[in-house]
């Protein structure tokens, strides 16, 4: 029987037993596609910090970071997407009910605190 510690390590059923957890299926274009935004948002942390460098307005600073902070909700919303249909739905179908308990925890934790 798994310790409570290695259930709670695998609570999206992702990867078990003291190794690192991974996804248990990307999409490919999922993928690429979050990586194209995180590499726009980056460009656009850099373009932040050189506005506040060159002390530009403030209000034109806050319309760029309104625009990360959507970016990066989107990329937030793509891979709760991505573990809602794979790794949540994949240790579900598992019938395993423990680790699927673990696995509703961890998805109402990820809820409560990204639903902001």
């Amino acid at each position: 029987m798994p310790s409570a510690k290695t259930l709670q390590l695998a609570a999206c059923g992702c990867e078990a037993h003291g190794r690192p957890r991974k996804a248990a299926g990307v999409d490919p274009e999922i993928k690429t596609a979050n990586l194209n935004r995180l590499r726009r948002i980056e460009g656009q942390i850099r373009g932040l910090q050189r506005m506040v460098d060159d002390d530009r307005y403030c209000p034109d600073i806050l319309v760029q970071l309104s625009s990360v902070q959507e970016a990066l909700r989107a990329v937030g919303q793509a891979l709760m997407r991505n573990h809602l249909r794979h790794c949540v739905t994949q240790t579900i179908r598992k019938g395993n009910r423990s680790e699927a308990d673990a696995t509703l925890d961890e998805l109402l934790r990820l809820i409560y605190t990204h639903a902001r």
